[in-house]
Formats: structure tokens, sequence, C-alpha cells
């Protein structure tokens, strides 16, 4: 690769000609703040926060699209520069709401960040405010155009990291928006929920729906059992949210300080990840064995659902007809575990804990009311929880650590992984491999599966045959397996996909962060967690096998299929 010399702020450097100049000032340790800006999407220099001087240059340029050449010379912070940056953010506060301290993203917000590091104090302008209403009568994000600055951020995520497509700009002028089709709303269009423009917004232009006022009142019926189950990937995200090092693995303490909130019992999701690789796997070995449809595709991700159901409504045959682990876990808590404990459906109150947007909207599908009820009845994502912890006061850094209850508390290693993208295919092979040997596995870890890569593929000896599997994260790269599929080249016999960029741990609901790397340190947290159970085979999980000797006889049986069991079909949103 080719180096060129540039001198920035007086500092030599060597960069790659390939660089941006915001690039360069990265590597060399100098800050230069960003809105449009996100280091995973395709720049646009549309914000112009990051203007430069460069010398010889007519005007201030946007850093994060000009490229360096050899002998530039970049000042960062001259007074022409300062003044510029104040004038532009100016300019959007003064087309925005003055609402920061009731604002879902209070302190959390980087245009409010941006201002307070620019020393703004008063805004100059008194420009016009927009007027648009509010779009929320999905069940799992909220979009408020007042607040947008026109980043375009959530365009990219949209169509670069899903191929969705769902916004645009439209309109010109002070009149521009951010808006799907039509300026319909998410509800009507072929949106997936899955928040990945959530995750990316700079501000509270689009936001998870916020739930937690409905699980306090709950809360405080004492008629009412409310449960709680916390997914894998909430485990490595919640430290984050709470002001710890990202990859913070917060299990035990997470499980105190949701006790403290006043749930009666505390679960984790990670049982029900275990009774899915039972019911998937027994699906897939039917499918394997007596010619059923191949490849099978798994089910857990309710984005990647959606996605289906919108998109390749011809494939869904493909789908295991195994419901989520959230969803298992909560026909399960209205059945197994009322009938266990003496209680009647109606009064549990099932909520779970997820990183994931689109489970709002999965626990709110018809079907899902294998009691009669809903099997899930208020989804939070990790930023909720983390801002009830709050709200209660709740010292999270001094609480001791505490274990879920029994018995739906209790988990395996191969369940933990099921919030990494790869984790719900090693764990099903660790099963897999077992059941049709009957020979325990040398190795439990299956390494080629693992990992960031947007595709992986693998061919896996079991007994006397091979298993041709392939993983995919982000809709963008479903794509690529669904359309060979499509077309009759697949040879694979398994996938995994998961709408979201990692799996779960990069799930729409995670803490918000712009850090290139904080998905790679809440994947390595999950296969440590992994490393560190007891038992690291789902159907070698105690509880489970108890589940299925007593009460539901065997994987894929009647009763098993009644209540864990579903089939999908095409929704008509265009």
């Amino acid at each position: 690769m080719k180096m060129v010399n540039i001198l920035i702020d007086g500092q030599k450097l060597q960069v790659p000609n390939t660089a941006t100049v915001l690039e360069a000032a990265q590597h060399a340790g100098v800050k230069i703040p960003t809105l449009c800006y996100h280091p995973e999407l395709r720049p646009e220099g549309n914000c112009r926060v990051c203007m430069v001087e460069i010398a010889g240059a007519r005007s201030l340029v946007a850093s994060c699209v000009y490229p360096v050449s050899e002998g530039m010379v970049i000042r960062t912070n001259t007074e022409a520069v300062r003044a510029a940056r104040k004038t532009v953010v100016e300019l959007l506060l003064a087309n925005h709401p003055q609402d920061c301290l009731s604002c879902q993203r209070n302190l959390n917000c980087e245009l409010q960040s941006i201002a307070a590091d620019l020393g703004i104090r008063q805004v100059r302008f008194d420009g016009e405010k927009k007027s648009h209403p509010l779009d929320n009568h999905n069940p799992s994000i909220v979009r408020d155009q007042n607040k947008c600055i026109l980043c375009g951020r959530c365009i990219r995520a949209c169509s670069e990291r899903q191929g969705v497509h769902v916004y645009s700009f439209a309109n010109r002028g002070f009149d521009t928006v951010v808006v799907p089709a039509f300026n319909q709303g998410l509800h009507e269009v072929a949106c997936t929920y899955c928040g990945q423009c959530a995750s990316v917004c700079p501000t509270a232009a689009i936001v998870v729906k916020d739930d937690t006022a409905k699980v306090w009142r709950e809360l405080a019926k004492p008629e009412k059992h409310v449960i709680v189950q916390t997914a894998p990937a909430v485990r490595v995200a919640l430290g984050e949210e709470l002001g710890m090092e990202p990859g913070s693995i917060v299990t035990g303490k997470m499980v105190a300080a949701i006790r403290k909130l006043g749930f009666k019992r505390v679960f984790d999701t990670n049982f029900a990840a275990d009774v899915t690789i039972m019911e998937e796997g027994a699906e897939l070995l039917e499918r394997l064995k007596h010619g059923g449809k191949l490849p099978m595709i798994t089910s857990c991700s309710p984005g990647w659902v959606n996605f289906a159901e919108l998109v390749y409504p011809d494939l869904l045959d493909h789908l295991s007809t195994a419901k989520s682990p959230q969803q298992i876990f909560g026909a399960l808590a209205k059945t197994y575990y009322a009938e266990k404990m003496g209680l009647e459906a109606k009064d549990i109150v099932s909520v779970s804990i997820m990183p994931c947007t689109a489970k709002k909207a999965e626990a709110a599908r018809e079907e899902m009311k294998a009691s009669g009820f809903r099997d899930v009845d208020y989804v939070l994502t990790t930023q909720e929880l983390g801002a009830m912890i709050r709200e209660a006061g709740i010292d999270f850094n001094t609480l001791q650590p505490e274990e879920y209850d029994a018995p739906m508390g209790i988990a395996t290693g191969a369940a933990v992984i099921f919030g990494a993208t790869g984790g719900v295919m090693e764990a099903a092979l660790r099963t897999v491999s077992e059941l049709i040997t009957g020979q325990e596995l040398a190795c439990v870890d299956f390494h080629a599966v693992r990992g960031l890569k947007g595709i992986k593929e693998a061919e896996v000896p079991i007994g006397d045959s091979t298993v041709k599997v392939a993983i995919a994260h982000t809709l963008q790269h479903a794509r690529t397996l669904l359309e060979q599929i499509r077309q009759g080249k697949s040879e694979y016999h398994f996938i995994e996909i998961m709408a979201c960029p990692g799996g779960c741990i990069g799930g729409g609901g995670q803490p918000v962060s712009s850090c290139a790397d904080i998905r790679e340190k809440r994947r390595l947290a999950i296969y440590e967690c992994d490393q560190c159970a007891g038992v690291r085979k789902s159907h070698l999980n105690p509880a489970v096998i108890e589940l299925y000797e007593s009460w539901l006889g065997k994987a894929l049986g009647e009763k098993s299929h009644q209540l864990l069991h579903t089939h999908y079909q095409p929704q008509d949103r265009c």
C-alpha cells in the first residue's frame, strides 16, 4: 500500500494514500466532530460539521470525504474552522426541538454532545420549527421527524447494511425529510423492524419504542405474577449501557438488579434456547432422513422472519417451524411453569429482555398464544432495562452477583452462543452430531462457523455423512443465500440467518455506539461465557431433560408441536 506524508496540526504522519483526512486525524489522535459520518457506513459529507482547513484549498473541506495527498498540510483547530462548525450546529439547533431534558436520547445524543464540546451556550438563529406527526403505529420503533438532522445515516444503514431500502430523502430545501415511500408509516411498508436505523441515528429521530411504563404498572399489581427472561446477548451489553467497559459480562449483577426491580422470578432465555436446539435439531434430522425441504433455515431472528415473509414468501417452507427462544420460553411459562407453580396463565405476566427491536413485533403476532394468552406480554430492550435500573436508583456496580431461578434459569454454553452470529448453528451441530453418531464429540468448538464475516460456510462430517452449512448476518448477506435457493443452486443442508450485524450482539435494542469494534468485544464475551459453562451441549441440560421426560414427551411430539412450533405466512405490506 502506498503511503503519503502529511502534516496535521504540526504533527508529521505517514498514512495510506487511500485514507480520508478524517481517518488520518483519527490515526493521529486528533478529534474532529462528525454527525453524518459513521465508521461502518459510506461517507457522504452531508452535515459539514467535520470541516477542516487544507493549505492551498479555496475553502474549508469536509474531512470525512476529502482524500489525503502527498505533502498535505491540515489544520483542524483554527478560528475559521471553529466558527464554521459552530455555525453549522447552531443552524441545526435553530430548527430542532428544545426538549433535551425529556428526550429519550438525553445525555446520549451526538448533536447535544457536539454542541457542548463546541461551547455553544446560545443559538443566534431563530428558525422556523418543523412540524411532523409522530410515526409510532408499529410495535418496535418510533420516528420523530422533528428531531431529524438529515444526516442520512438511517438511509445508508437500511440500504447498505440490510438491503431493504425503506428510507429515502423526499422534497427539497426546508421541506426535505427522510421518509419511507409516499410518507407512509413503518407499519405500512416493508420494514423488518430490525432497528438498525435506530442504532445509527445520532439524535432521537428514530428510537426504540419505550414500554418501560407498562412494565412498571404490571410490577405494581400485587395480583400479578410478573416473571422475566433475559436473552444471551443482554449479559454482554447491559454493563456498557450502565457505564462499564464494552464486552463486560454482567450476568450475575443483571439478575440481582432485575430482582430489585420487583420481578417474582428471573429466568434465562438460554433455557428456551436449549429447548429450541432440541426441537430444531430434531426437525433437521427429520428433514435429512425423510426428504423434507432443504436447506432448512433457522427461525430465531424475527427481523429475518419478517424479511422472508415480506420479500421471499416463496421460500417460507424452508424455515424451521420451531418458535424462537423468546416465544418458546413464553409458551412454556404460561403452561409448564404455570402448572408447576399452581398458577393460572391469565395471572402470569411474561416479560422478556432482548437485544432486538423486532422481538417486540414478534411477541405481538396473533399466532403467538399457545396458552390462549400472549406467550410474551412485554418485550424490553437492553436500553430499556438500563433505563429502569437507573430510574430505580440501583447502584449496579456495587451489586453482588445472583443466580437465575430454577428450573427455567438452568442453561448451557450452547445456548449462550445464540447471541452471536453462527451460534445457533454451532449449538445445533453439537447436539445433532451426538444424536446421529451416539458418540461424544472430541471437541465442541466449531470454529469454522464463528466470526464476523458476512457469509460463512462449512462442511461438517457427522458419522458417515457430511452436512453442508452456511451462516449469514445482515439481510443484505441473507439475500445472497436466498437467491441461490430461489435459483435452485443451493447445496446447503442447514442455514442460519440473523438480521443484525454480528447477530443479536448487534441488535437494534443494544446500547447505541459508533465504535467499529464494539460487536467484536461483545462476541468475544459471549464465547467466554460458553467456555466457562459447566455444560456446553443443549441435550445435556438437566432441566431440559426433565422437561421432556416429565411433561413434553419428545421433541417434535404432539405436545411440543402444539406449543413450540408455528408456521409463517406472507405479509402483504408493500
